[in-house]
């Protein structure tokens, strides 16, 4: 697995042994971004933040791209040190904050973010209480981006689903905070 663009294009990426962890695939995630930077424009200066961040894929390929901060929260030991060492690895260091906890008792950064990425494992009923809580997190006008196995979700009223993309198993669902 490797980033995709930006900065450190082409530099690998580190997932942890087993199957624990799901990286989101570079298919899925350059369909991901192409979405996102035809609506935003450019990730340059934004604040985002990683959910169920495993690798941290998702983040890691935003700073790349110029994002100022990521905050990763992932509560798989293994996972953990594995973005633990993808962060040294590219010296991103002094522009991420992983915390070790579980999505559903991580409160909000502050400030709020620009662009949240939320990857709850499949089947494990967590992508509706990422959804529910996803607003919280976002910045007026910030997008969200859910990947499930296409499970029916109920979009909270404090976010609009703009739009829904099938990449092999995932689905990927862009979301606005009006």
């Amino acid at each position: 697995m490797r980033i995709i663009a930006g900065a450190w294009r082409g530099r690998a990426i580190e997932a942890p042994a087993g199957t624990g962890t799901r990286p989101t695939s570079d298919r899925t995630r350059e369909g991901l971004f192409s979405m996102l930077v035809s609506r935003i424009g450019t990730f340059e200066g934004l604040r985002v933040a990683d959910l169920f961040a495993g690798t941290g894929a998702l983040g890691l390929e935003a700073l790349s791209r110029g994002a100022a901060h990521c905050t990763f929260v992932e509560q798989d030991r293994a996972a953990i040190a594995a973005l633990n060492r993808n962060i040294a690895r590219l010296g991103a260091g002094d522009r991420t904050d992983v915390r070790a906890q579980a999505v559903e008792h991580a409160p909000p950064p502050t400030p709020a973010c620009d662009v949240l990425f939320m990857d709850p494992p499949y089947g494990s009923g967590l992508a509706q209480l990422a959804l529910d809580r996803a607003a919280g997190w976002l910045a007026p006008h910030g997008w969200a981006s859910l990947e499930t196995n296409g499970e029916a979700l109920q979009v909270p009223a404090s976010l609009e689903a703009v739009v829904e993309r099938r990449f092999g198993k995932a689905t990927v669902t862009l979301l606005r905070r009006p």
